[in-house]
Parts: C-alpha cells; structure tokens; sequence
C-alpha cells in the first residue's frame, strides 16, 4: 500500500487545499498520472501518483486543507485488473472521508482553518467553531476571527457579513418600471478591529459593506439598477486584491520616475535580436532592464531587502520577479539568482517563465522568493505608473512606454537635436528604511545603463 501524502507545494507553503480530484476510489492510474489538484496561496499544482495501482482510499475531501504531509489518498500498487480505468474528471465528488488531522484542519466539526488562523482566535478568546468563515469553502479566515474578536459579547454575536456572490449576476429591470429600488439601510460605523479585518490580508479580502467607512464617512450601499453586472471575486483575483491593501496599508510608498533615452540599447538588441531568435530566445528591451536592475541592486543592495519587527535584512540572493499577465490573471514568477545569469540566461528565463505561466504550468515555487519586481505593461502601456509593492519587498520598477521623442544629443561642444526611443521608468519603494537619496541613485543607475548601452551580450 502506498500512502500519497500533500506534497511540499513551496519553501514558504506549509498547506494546501483539496480543489478538485481526478479520479475515484476502485480507479486504476498510471505512475505520473495526475490525480487531484490542490491550492495554495501562491498557486494551483497537481498532484500525481508515485507508481502505477488502485485508488484504494481517498482520505482529504474537496474543499479540505491539509498540511504538507497529510495523507491525501492510497494506493494498491499490487492491484491489476478488475478495476476501472480513471478517465477524465469525474463528476461525481469522491465519497466522504475521515477528517483531517487537527495539524491539518481542526476537529470534525469545526470550520475549516488554517493553524494561524486557530492561534489567533485563541489569543482573541474566540470560540472558532461560531465564526462565520468567509474565505473558500467556508473557511476562517484572520479577517473573520478579527470581525468577532471585535464584537460586544466576545465574539459569540453577530458580525455584518460581506457582500457574496456565487456567479455573475445581471440586474433585471423592474416589472413596474415606476417601483425604484429601496436602499439598504445604513449599518452602524465600524470599529477599529473591524476596518482592521477589511484590510487584513492574511485572511480573505471583504469588498466594502454598504453604510461601512472609516470615522464620519460611510460608503453608499449598492443600489441594484438593471443591467447592471455583479461579477464574483475569482480565487486568483481576491489574493491580489489582498496582497494589494495590505502592501499599501504596511509600506508607506514613494515612487520617482527617470526618463531613459534607449538609442544606444535599441542599437545592441538590432544587432543580435536576429541571432537570439534563430535559438528560440526572444530580446526584449525587458531583457536589457532585467540585466541594468540586477546590476543596480548589486551596487545598493539596500534595495534587495525585507522588512522585520523593528530590523531590515539584506537579501543574498538577488531574485527578480516579472510580471506576466495570464487569462486567470496577473502573476509574478521570479528569476532565481539572477544577478548570476548572463543576458542569454535572463532572456531565456523570462521567456520560459512567460510560457509556462500563461499555460498555468507555474510551481509554488516559481511564484515564491521574489526580492524585486518589474512590471512591464507591454505593448499598450502608457507613459509611465507607480505599481504597488510586491510584499514582502522593498521595492518594485514599472516600466513606461517605449516612444520615439526628440532628444538633445551632445558630441564635445556640439549639441543637436535627434529622434530616439524613450521610456519613462517609475520606481516605487518603501520609505520605511529606503530614503530618496537611496532610491534617487539606484534609479539613476539603472539608466545609466540602459542610456550607455552597457552590456555584454553572452
């Protein structure tokens, strides 16, 4: 019997979440073959079978998560024939299982939560099994025990609840075309815990409650009117709606801008895109930034750090997240050392991760270790942006469009006027331990670079 455990999914992820499975209990798989996917909070992975056998067991129900090394389902290996092919994924779920573990989940009948969530509950003196959970499948979140932590009778009373929807939904017109929809009616402004809970991160992201603000200002409820379109939060787009509250909540941003003239560049990548193609590697003006950002961090490698409880750490490794945006949405796989790696190396690795993102074949571990990001809005981009700060770094550089402006050239005494390609680079950066002057010469090298056209191509 082979026992199939929930695979370290990231050196950061310590659980994940039973999506979907593939196959059911009396299905015969092959080694490889992909038997359910599991989630994390950085990305979706599939688990495969370890050997050919028999789905004896399947133990973790959809919708469960499990700790790393939990038990997922077993396997007969010595199992041959009599037993049905898996196929495609089955509709029908599998049959209930035992519960997990309390490492994994917590008692049979309470909700799902992870075991941060459990200890900050305990802390909070709330009772986790009376906790409307809010995030996927019902489960806990921080935000939820925060909410009840927050309320009169220690958090046994009711909470006001987010705004839910399971499916897009569109507002059909009034059948008395004279009836106007009533307004809901104002709900009493929110505590601090509560303001707290909307913008905590670590839990699930709660859209504005109608009547909810912060001192004397309360949002307008939501009027439904026709035609109008509620569109539910995807999984993907809520953690980003998360990530983005907190890094704006916890860093205090400060963003400046550089205008960077890419004659001499654009002169480099004409004369060796045409090589690069012939071997597959596409030489993109990201490709030239990539290499100019990794050398700058080198040169201020206060700006490959993260922030502590009252301390900072210079990062060794220079790991450079690019962002690429993908049918389920925006990601941001990271280029493992890649002040390492040649022009060649950095061109193919961008590529690579490009690909495989955009065919959601990216890995927990892809998404994780990030130390600086860019983002590049490609082809419709526009003159320059400030991006919000890809947690837990220090700072993120957005590039602008690239368009050919008139530029003053000079030659010894001589000055003149000529056309180059432009871009405007906009840094953003987090002023609790980056100060202007810091982030003024990281900038300022970075195109430098880029206006030298120092590279090596190799």
């Amino acid at each position: 019997m082979i026992d199939v455990p929930m695979p370290q999914l990231g050196e950061s992820v310590a659980e994940g979440t039973v999506t979907k499975w593939v196959v059911r209990e009396g299905d015969q798989v092959e080694r490889e073959q992909v038997l359910l996917e599991v989630a994390t909070d950085k990305a979706d992975t599939e688990v495969r079978a370890p050997a050919a056998g028999r789905v004896v067991k399947i133990v973790a129900q959809e919708g469960q998560t499990i700790a790393k090394g939990g038990l997922l389902c077993q396997l007969d290996e010595t199992a041959t024939g009599g037993a049905r092919p898996a196929a495609a994924p089955q509709a029908a779920a599998p049959q209930p299982a035992p519960a997990a573990p309390p490492s994994a989940q917590g008692s049979a009948n309470a909700p799902l939560a992870s075991p941060s969530v459990r200890k900050m509950a305990r802390e909070h003196d709330v009772e986790i099994a009376r906790v409307h959970g809010t995030g996927d499948q019902g489960r806990v979140t921080q935000g939820d025990v925060l909410r009840a932590a927050g309320t009169t009778d220690g958090g046994h009373g009711p909470h006001v609840p987010p705004v839910a929807v399971s499916q897009p939904t569109v507002i059909q017109p009034q059948a008395q075309t004279h009836a106007q929809p009533q307004a809901a009616p104002a709900q009493p402004a929110a505590s601090s815990l509560e303001l707290a809970a909307m913008l905590n991160t670590a839990g699930g992201f709660v859209p504005p409650i109608p009547g909810v603000g912060f001192g004397t200002y309360k949002v307008p409820p939501y009027v439904p009117k026709p035609g109008d379109q509620v569109v539910p939060f995807s999984r993907r787009r809520r953690i980003t709606a998360d990530h983005m509250v907190y890094s704006k909540q916890v860093s205090p941003h400060v963003a400046t801008v550089a205008e960077v003239d890419l004659a001499a560049t654009s002169r480099l990548r004409d004369q060796h895109k045409d090589v690069f193609k012939k071997e597959g590697v596409p030489l993109t003006f990201l490709t030239f930034i990539s290499i100019a950002t990794v050398r700058a961090l080198r040169e201020h490698p206060d700006m490959n750090a993260r922030v502590l409880e009252g301390s900072y750490v210079k990062l060794r490794d220079v790991n450079l997240g690019v962002a690429v945006d993908t049918p389920g949405g925006l990601v941001v796989p990271s280029i493992k050392q890649a002040d390492q790696l040649s022009l060649r190396g950095i061109a193919s690795a961008i590529d690579d991760l490009a690909q495989r993102a955009k065919a959601g074949k990216v890995t927990a571990d892809d998404l994780s270790g990030t130390s600086f990001s860019i983002s590049n809005p490609g082809l419709k981009g526009n003159l320059f942006g400030a991006a919000i700060i890809s947690q837990p770094n220090v700072g993120i550089l957005r590039m602008g469009e690239i368009k050919k402006r008139p530029v003053v050239v000079t030659n010894g005494n001589d000055e003149s006027i000529a056309i180059h390609p432009v871009m405007y680079l906009a840094l953003s950066y987090d002023h609790r331990i980056i100060d202007g002057a810091l982030a003024n010469s990281f900038l300022w090298r970075v195109a430098d670079i880029l206006n030298r056209g120092e590279f090596e191509v190799r």
